[in-house]
């Protein structure tokens, strides 16, 4: 016996965001006759703040939903650390291999493919749920302590939603530091607009988006540089420069030395310290 099938299936509050009421009947009848409690939301960003409000025990996410995609609710719930342990399992019809590791990579747990099969659907559920149940456990004593500090430095909502807001975009950028989306997109990603982004990224981290995405590529080198046998120019394109010698400019800029220069400092043996003679 296995040990899911023997373990009681757990009722719980399951948020389900999607924007195609035709295809929701069958997973809401689903979850239904499991005893689950259903909350909805039809739209990504509706999606997110819903989720922060209503503490569901875990979210079932599309992925396509008009301007704003499910990849970005996601974002903002696991950059949020009231929502960030709520397990997300995107629901699509698409079978793509890259679609499903942006999910992945985002913070998902797992993918339900449509059409599918009611029965997998509560497997999936009740497998995840499970599993949470344990992290919380386990967890419960910090989040207390997490939350009494919270509550003790009184810190008003929009300043809150503002840091989450922050908190994405460096998970966004660090993600891929080789193909930084430009500001525009970036805003998109994360559900609101480019000046918006800007002032309040600025207002959080002391720097705009450019020079935080700077700063984590030249960070990145930095480690690629020390615990790599990329070449210069490998390191360069990795983190997303254009070129080595814009690199190596932008290098020496912030470390006082060229790549070339560092690593041969970290590959110079320390000589042994001198014995005084007798």
């Amino acid at each position: 016996m296995s040990y899911w099938s023997t373990t009681p299936p757990r009722r719980a509050h399951i948020l389900v965001i999607d924007d195609n009421i035709e295809e929701l009947q069958l997973l809401l009848a689903t979850l239904r006759e499991a005893g689950h409690r259903i909350s909805l939301a039809f739209d990504a960003l509706e999606g997110y703040r819903r989720a922060t409000a209503l503490q569901p025990d875990l979210v079932l996410l599309d992925v396509r939903m008009g301007a704003t995609d499910g990849y970005a609710t996601c974002r903002l719930l696991k950059a949020d650390r009231a929502t960030v342990r709520i397990p997300v399992i995107f629901v699509t019809s698409s079978s793509s291999v890259e679609e499903r590791l942006t999910g992945l990579r985002e913070g998902a747990v797992d993918y339900i493919l449509k059409p599918f099969e009611p029965a997998e659907v509560l497997a999936r559920v009740a497998v995840h749920l499970a599993l949470a149940s344990c992290r919380e456990q386990a967890q419960a004593c910090i989040e207390e302590a997490e939350s009494a500090l919270e509550h003790a430095r009184g810190e008003p909502a929009a300043d809150h939603a503002d840091r989450v807001l922050a908190q994405a975009v460096e998970r966004l950028v660090r993600a891929d530091l080789a193909n930084v989306p430009a500001l525009p997109a970036l805003a998109a990603s994360v559900g609101t607009h480019e000046k918006r982004l800007s002032r309040v990224f600025r207002e959080q981290t002391g720097r705009t988006v450019f020079e935080f995405a700077r700063e984590a590529r030249l960070a990145e080198a930095q480690r690629l540089l020390a615990g790599s046998a990329l070449s210069v120019e490998e390191v360069a394109l990795a983190v997303g420069f254009s070129g080595a010698a814009n690199f190596s400019t932008a290098f020496r800029e912030r470390f006082g030395r060229t790549p070339t220069a560092f690593r041969q400092a970290r590959a110079a043996p320390v000589a042994p310290p001198s014995v005084p003679s007798a």
